[in-house]
Order: structure tokens, then C-alpha cells, then sequence
């Protein structure tokens, strides 16, 4: 019983020293200092031993590592170091080197669209329709065109006036006059109309008569969106009698322009030679340009002369003078169509 009590006191430390290593590994890395027991069974201490692939931690500090990083990602393509202002700086001049390319490219497109553009005595035509010039070769040559034709573009008063008046040109009776009329609403729905104003332009387009008419009955619709007349106007006017005999006088023996001429000679109560009438609405060269069967002033001035006219309230003196200037625009052929009818007739 002895002996073995002696060699079980002699295998125990053994064992412990297995078990004890077992339960506790050492970390990597990790330098504090653990018991470690011998076999017989003394405690002692033990060092880590354990290194890193770069050395121990003294010798390798972990700034190290990164360091080497900024130096390559600090490196230029040219291989020379460079900070993180030179690229800014890099930036910046890329940056200019672009606009510089962007301003010549710009100045060279624009100088390319000047030598393009046509100048005014190359467009010379003057019987070619400006639109068909613009779609031939291009808007800046329609302008010059409608600049000759005085045809200027634009939608000011200034510019409307400068399209249907011509300037320096003279004040007194011609041998064509333009006439246009406003009228009010009389009768139960003012549906029935009396004359309100009477407004003539000489062939220039420049005012010859104008003035407002006293009304002869009730006016139940002035109408004052579509004529412009108001009470203060007609109330204060010219006596009927007067306007009509005025009118008269002036018309008596000229060429009478108007549009819708039939409706204004009737609220005037007066007639005039078929022969002497220049009717916009009528004139068949106008129907077919515009394609409609009684064209409005109002389309006939936004398509053959490029400008607009009875956008708000109706004036009778531009609508007077829009007629006029469609007249002159086809004055030749218009003559020689209505003496051609006059020959064609004689011959009969």
C-alpha cells in the first residue's frame, strides 16, 4: 500500500503540467509573463517568445506601415514625390487648359456663322416672298429681304408704323385713299350698326380724315373691345350729315381701299364705281396666298406683311393704312389684272 501511494505522488505533477498547458494557451503576440511549472512541480516564469512577421513591437511601431503607404500614393507618374497641393495646383491647370480649348472653339464657331451669314447686296430679289427666302436659305437673308421690301419685323407700335407709313412722304390727297370705319350696336340686341368713326389714309399711309360720328339712334352696344369707342367719344362727334358729305368729297373720282369695303359704304350710306374699288378681302391673289375664301385684315397682315395689327381694341386708322399697304404691295399687278378684265370685257 505503500509503494503505490509513492508512485501516484510521483506521476501526479505530470499530469497537472499537461493539464495546466492545456487550459492555457498563450496568445500570439502577447507579452506579459505566465507561470509555467516544471516537472517537479516548482512554479517558475516564462517569456512570450512569440514574434510578428516584422519583428517584435519595439523594433516595428505600427506607424511604420502607413507611412510607407502616403509615400507611394504622394508619388507623381513621373515618379517624383509630389504633396496634395501640386495635384490641386494639377487640377487647377487642367481645369484652364479646357476653358482656354472651350473659348477658341467658341470664337471659331462664330467666326465659321458670320462668314456664312449673307450680306445685303447679295439678296437683290424683290418679288420672292420673304418666307420663301427664309426657308431657301435662312432668316438672316428674310430679314435683309423684308429690311427692302420695308417689311421690318416686330410687334411695337414704333415697328407697326414704320411697316404701313412711309416717312417724308406727303400729308395731302392721292389718287387712292383707304378707308375703314368703327361701328356701334343699336336696336334691341344691338345687333343692327350705325357708323361711329370715319377714318381715311392717303397711298403713303399717312391720316388725311378722322372723326368721330354723333350717333343717329340709342347705341345699346358700344362694342368697346372690338371698336374702342366709348359715350365720351361719339357724344362730343361730328353731326352724320357732315361725315357723310366730307366722305364723299374725298372719294369722288379716286381709287377707294379698304377691307370689307361693302360694310362701311353702307353704314355711310353711300356708293361708289365698282371699278374704282381695291377690296383686300375680295382680291383673289390674297385668297390663295392665305388659303381661306374672306381672309380677316388681321391674317393678311401677319402673313404678307409679318406684322400685327387689331390684337386688342381696333384702330381705324391702322386698319385703314394695313389695307393701304397691302395695296401697294400688289399695286402693279393689281392695275394691270383690273385693266385686263376692263379690256376683256370692251372686246365682248
Amino acid at each position: 500500500l505503500l509503494k503505490q501511494k509513492a508512485d501516484s505522488s510521483n506521476k501526479s505533477p505530470s499530469t497537472s503540467q499537461t493539464n495546466s498547458k492545456k487550459k492555457r494557451p498563450l496568445k500570439a503576440g502577447n507579452s506579459q509573463e505566465v507561470p509555467a511549472v516544471n516537472g517537479k512541480g516548482n512554479g517558475e516564469k516564462a517569456k512570450s517568445t512569440n514574434k510578428t512577421d516584422n519583428g517584435s513591437a519595439k523594433d516595428n511601431p505600427p506607424s511604420a506601415k502607413p507611412k510607407a503607404k502616403r509615400v507611394a500614393m504622394d508619388k507623381n507618374l513621373n515618379g517624383t514625390k509630389s504633396s496634395g497641393k501640386g495635384c490641386e495646383e494639377k487640377k487647377k491647370n487642367g481645369n484652364i487648359l479646357k476653358e482656354k480649348g472651350d473659348i477658341k472653339h467658341k470664337r471659331r464657331k462664330a467666326e465659321e456663322q458670320a462668314e456664312q451669314q449673307p450680306k445685303e447686296a447679295e439678296i437683290w430679289f424683290d418679288d420672292v416672298d420673304p418666307k420663301d427666302i427664309e426657308a431657301a436659305i435662312g432668316p438672316e437673308a428674310a430679314k435683309i429681304a423684308r429690311r427692302n421690301l420695308g417689311l421690318e419685323t416686330g410687334q411695337s407700335k414704333e415697328s407697326v408704323e414704320q411697316v404701313l407709313v412711309k416717312e417724308k412722304a406727303s400729308e395731302g390727297l392721292t389718287q387712292a385713299v383707304a378707308m375703314d370705319c368703327e361701328m356701334v350696336g343699336v336696336g334691341p340686341k344691338g345687333e343692327e350698326s350705325i357708323v361711329a368713326r370715319v377714318s381715311l389714309v392717303n397711298q403713303f399711309g399717312k391720316c388725311i380724315y378722322d372723326k368721330y360720328v354723333k350717333p343717329t339712334e340709342e347705341v345699346t352696344d358700344y362694342r368697346t373691345a372690338v371698336s374702342g369707342i366709348r359715350p365720351e367719344n361719339i357724344n362730343t362727334g361730328e353731326d352724320f350729315k357732315t361725315v357723310q358729305k366730307e366722305v364723299a368729297d374725298i372719294l369722288n373720282g379716286r381709287i377707294l381701299v379698304g377691307h370689307a369695303l361693302r360694310n362701311d359704304l353702307k353704314v355711310l350710306f353711300l356708293d361708289h364705281p365698282k371699278k374704282k374699288i381695291r377690296d383686300t378681302q375680295r382680291y383673289k391673289p390674297f385668297k390663295q396666298r392665305v388659303k381661306s375664301a374672306r381672309p380677316s385684315l388681321k391674317l393678311l397682315c401677319e402673313k404678307l406683311l409679318n406684322v400685327q395689327v387689331q390684337t386688342s381694341e381696333h384702330c381705324s386708322i391702322q386698319d385703314a393704312q394695313a389695307a393701304m399697304r397691302l395695296y401697294t404691295l400688289e399695286k402693279k399687278k393689281w392695275e394691270a389684272a383690273v385693266k385686263n378684265t376692263r379690256n376683256n370685257k370692251n372686246c365682248k
